[in-house]
């Protein structure tokens, strides 16, 4: 199978089990150096960073560069009739499209669903380690998400510019809503608004709010 660095990275955070913060702490670069590898933005990164991030994940930097290589332990790539898919985590925490739901932290349950490596990588173009997969309830965002809904969260994302629905807690509870940036708010102001007309749109200060990420995909059974 043909991968690219993006892939590699990615993958061998996940069998690791780090986060982008972490590797970068133990590389000693910037986060912003490693997310755009993982996001495929750099197409040339530092090589010296580039090793001390191989470095950081066991491997060596020519495994990094070209799949070819040392690996400390296992390869991060299945062999089998999967290999062109990768688990994504289930969490289980139902925001709200009511008024909101006093839920605890999410946490991930060990069920993963399965998504094709290349549409993540090339039509979503994020990171597998930044999404969550969740189910929603209530009524406030129909006809676009209905009760029961399964969404697929990029975490990475926590600015509504553009314009869209994300998973938040707005000061009550986490909830999915469509989110937008107030131009010229001083404090930066957030419109929070429901596709169902029966709610009405409200306002929150940007520090009043804590965005969890942005909803990038959903389905539903019929």
């Amino acid at each position: 199978m043909s991968t690219t660095l993006q892939d590699r990275v990615s993958q061998r955070l996940q069998q690791l089990g780090l986060r982008e913060t972490d590797v970068a702490k133990l590389a000693g670069v910037n986060r912003s150096f490693l997310h755009d590898v993982l996001r495929g933005r750099s197409k040339r990164p530092n090589p010296e960073k580039l090793s001390r991030v191989a470095t950081a994940l066991k491997v060596d930097l020519h495994w990094l560069l070209t799949g070819h290589g040392n690996i400390q332990g296992s390869t991060p790539f299945d062999d089998g009739a999967d290999e062109d898919f990768i688990a994504i985590p289930y969490v289980e925490a139902r925001p709200s499209m009511g008024g909101g739901a006093v839920v605890e932290e999410p946490v991930e349950t060990g069920r993963d669903f399965h998504f094709r490596r290349a549409w993540i990588r090339d039509k979503l173009r994020a990171s597998p380690t930044d999404l969550r997969v969740l189910h929603v309830e209530g009524d406030s965002m129909l006809p676009t998400l209905e009760d029961g809904d399964t969404i697929l969260l990029d975490l990475s994302m926590k600015r509504p510019t553009p314009p869209g629905i994300f998973v938040l807690h707005d000061g009550m509870g986490l909830v999915a809503k469509r989110l937008e940036h107030i131009p010229n708010s001083d404090p930066p102001t957030i419109r929070i608004l429901s596709d169902n007309p029966l709610y009405d749109p409200y306002e929150r200060g940007a520090d009043e709010i804590t965005i969890i990420g942005r909803i990038r995909w959903f389905a539903r059974e019929v």
